[in-house]
């Protein structure tokens, strides 16, 4: 059932969308995901490991603000594999597999998100230029609000899986050349889990924000002429 009628509550779902999207794509690049504090354990590997999606960061003291000592990018054999080779070659990849999953809800969701904000962008168009077909226009917000709770619901469960990881300290086998142990003394959760739970949120609120738009009663609605 259509709750909204005033085609300025799409406006704003398309402003909750596009800063929605814009979080995704900030937390895809931070590594603090997961904070790895390695305090018992000798040089090099003691200190501090910031865990993301796409990459690993060192700090020799347990203070962020420090300067990182290295920063190793994941390789292309080990996020660009499609996910069923992957998971055939598990052992093949030091990457856990919530990791792996989740570097793929991600980047579902950036996409989703963007194909969602560029049918978002040709209804709003259709609406304030009054030229518009009634059953096409809703379509295209209706289409636009599903994908938009699909790429939030990707990112809630990248977060949620990434949050049990934690839970259960769950180790990594990094290469040796990292110097990173499989599992540190204690890890919690990072900075970059709550801007990840924002971006889910705002993307899960313009979705239903727009699937819940109708054309209001008083604008001119063009019929579609079918050509003979």
């Amino acid at each position: 059932m259509a709750f909204f009628i005033d085609p300025n509550c799409q406006a704003v779902s398309f402003t909750l969308n596009t800063l929605g999207w814009m979080f995704s794509m900030i937390c895809m690049g931070l590594a603090k995901w997961r904070l790895w504090y390695m305090e018992s354990i000798s040089a090099p590997s003691r200190g501090l490991a910031c865990i993301g999606m796409w990459k690993v960061c060192t700090y020799q003291s347990a203070n962020l603000h420090s300067r990182p000592i290295a920063c190793h990018r994941y390789t292309y054999s080990d996020t660009y594999l499609p996910l069923d080779i992957r998971i055939a070659h598990y052992s093949d990849t030091y990457l856990p597999l919530d990791i792996r999953i989740a570097q793929n809800l991600l980047l579902a969701a950036s996409l989703l998100g963007l194909l969602g904000k560029v049918l978002m962008v040709t209804g709003l168009l259709r609406v304030y230029a009054g030229q518009l077909q009634k059953d096409t226009t809703c379509n295209l917000f209706f289409a636009s609000g599903v994908l938009s709770v699909v790429a939030g619901a990707f990112i809630f469960t990248a977060v949620i899986w990434n949050h049990h990881s934690v839970m259960n300290e769950e180790g990594i086998h990094f290469p040796p050349s990292f110097q990173i142990p499989f599992r540190p003394d204690r890890q919690e959760m990072g900075s970059t889990v709550p801007v990840a739970v924002l971006a889910a949120f705002l993307m899960l609120l313009s979705g239903l924000l727009t699937i819940s738009f109708q054309l209001p009663p008083n604008i001119h609605v063009y019929p579609e002429v079918s050509q003979v």
